[in-house]
């Protein structure tokens, strides 16, 4: 489908994506102008709207392409980590913070479009959930949880935890920049929630 963008010379293809970044996290997606894309683009309209059909089409190439670039890397290095679930889940979040910090314009488009709500960007970010949590899950060492407890359940209330505060510092964060995060602070209150769980599951 986008083959004709795919084939562009790598500077082209890449400043059209920079300017469509920049202009939908400064904007959103129903405030972003194509015309504003293209200027900083240094493209005609009509190009643009040669290699996607229209601003939406756009839109979701832009989320895909960023997303697809986050995973590769968080799953390529998540194979190294360990198989005990709450190291395994520490070693995450500080690679999550590493990628925001080498691709902070990408997380803040994927902020901002999560924020947007459309259908599609929610069915991709369910998607993505999914995805990562049956990765993050594969190969876990049971044996440190205690013997009359039913696992499952206890990696369920792991996982449900984790999520809900996931949403809760993405709650906090939407509006402030990289620099305004305090990245101590949620290391801090996520080893609180950790060593309660560890406490309550493992022998």
């Amino acid at each position: 489908m986008f083959s004709k963008f795919l084939n562009l010379e790598t500077e082209k293809r890449d400043r059209i994506l920079n300017a469509a970044l920049d202009e939908f996290v400064q904007k959103g997606y129903e405030n972003a102008s194509t015309n504003e894309i293209v200027k900083k683009a240094g493209i005609s309209k009509g190009l643009l709207f040669h290699y996607f059909k229209n601003k939406k089409q756009l839109y979701l190439y832009l989320y895909d392409y960023s997303l697809d670039i986050f995973e590769k890397e968080f799953f390529g290095k998540m194979a190294a980590m360990e198989n005990e679930i709450f190291t395994k889940m520490r070693q995450i979040v500080l690679l999550k913070l590493e990628l925001i910090h080498k691709h902070p314009d990408m997380f803040n488009f994927l902020m901002a479009a999560v924020r947007d709500e459309s259908q599609e960007i929610t069915l991709r970010n369910k998607e993505l959930i999914e995805r990562s949590y049956l990765k993050i899950l594969e190969n876990i060492d049971l044996s440190p949880f205690k013997g009359d407890l039913d696992i499952p359940k206890a990696i369920n209330i792991i996982v449900w935890t984790l999520q809900g505060f996931s949403n809760e510092v993405q709650e906090k964060i939407k509006f402030l920049s990289l620099d305004e995060i305090n990245y101590d602070e949620i290391l801090a209150k996520m080893d609180g929630y950790l060593d309660v769980l560890r406490k309550s599951f493992y022998t």
